[in-house]
């Protein structure tokens, strides 16, 4: 079984679009896990409407992304986890199924696995892929988080064996997680595969946002013996400098809109 956690607050917008991706799996075995933030937006009335499609669901005040994935885990029966944004959707309804049938190939050795993910604007323009094979994404990885979460699956394993989300982080819990994995261990990447179309705009792509996930990404390094920030990190927080310049000058919203044209590039 494959337990789909997804935390939302105040995304009453897209969220159904995220459930019907879930509901619409051709795999028969999975459940649907939502951990709604208290919204104010009607997000709550969404998750009600679609309460006979979810293994469980709560809506309650916590401490933001990490807290909410960590009430999912406590209630997820699968053997693999999938984590979502309410932003996020399945790209295609064979993502699961597809998934299931490499896992079950790399299993015990690799107990993560990813594939490719769609970035797009909000409006749905498609602008590039994100995900690399796991050789240079495991290079990358130990200087930045190369690997985008939406439609990652770990084996509940690792879960037990390293425990759960460290909820002290704001934005960058999920690279510390992975660091605990995947700093002696591997991952497998489907290459075939497109899993979740990710929007643009959220809240790690603001520009206070972006160095405060840098300045957590080095927490998270240091914890686990990386001594000194590598020239990815050092690349990743000069652009963001040069980044909270122009959006000093012209605003955020125009600074993404730019952010978005470059990335077609």
């Amino acid at each position: 079984m494959v337990s789909v956690i997804v935390a939302v607050k105040n995304a009453s917008a897209t969220l159904q679009r995220c459930i019907d991706s879930v509901v619409g799996q051709t795999w028969p075995g999975k459940e649907l896990i939502v951990c709604d933030g208290a919204s104010s937006d009607g997000t709550r009335a969404i998750i009600e409407r679609n309460q006979a499609n979810l293994a469980y669901w709560c809506s309650q005040r916590d401490h933001g992304i990490y807290d909410a994935w960590n009430k999912g885990l406590s209630h997820a029966h699968g053997d693999w986890v999938c984590f979502l944004g309410a932003d996020d959707f399945f790209w295609s309804p064979t993502v699961l199924a597809s998934a299931m049938a490499q896992a079950g190939k790399v299993y015990p050795h690799e107990r993560v696995i990813y594939g490719r993910v769609a970035l797009l604007t909000p409006d749905g323009t498609f602008l590039r892929y994100l995900g690399k094979p796991w050789g240079k994404a495991k290079e990358q990885l130990m200087q930045i988080n190369s690997l985008p979460h939406p439609g990652l699956l770990c084996h509940r394993s690792v879960f037990q064996e390293h425990g759960i989300f460290d909820i002290s982080y704001r934005i960058s819990g999920d690279y510390e997680f992975l660091l605990r994995e995947l700093k002696s261990g591997d991952a497998h990447f489907m290459e075939d595969v497109i899993t979740v179309g990710m929007q643009t705009g959220g809240i790690s792509s603001r520009t206070n946002w972006i160095r405060l996930a840098l300045k957590e990404i080095r927490r998270a390094q240091k914890k686990h013996g990386f001594r000194y920030p590598g020239p990815l990190w050092i690349a990743a927080y000069l652009r963001a400098l040069v980044r909270s310049a122009i959006a000093g000058i012209i605003g955020e919203e125009k600074t993404d809109k730019v952010i978005d044209v470059l990335r077609r590039f």
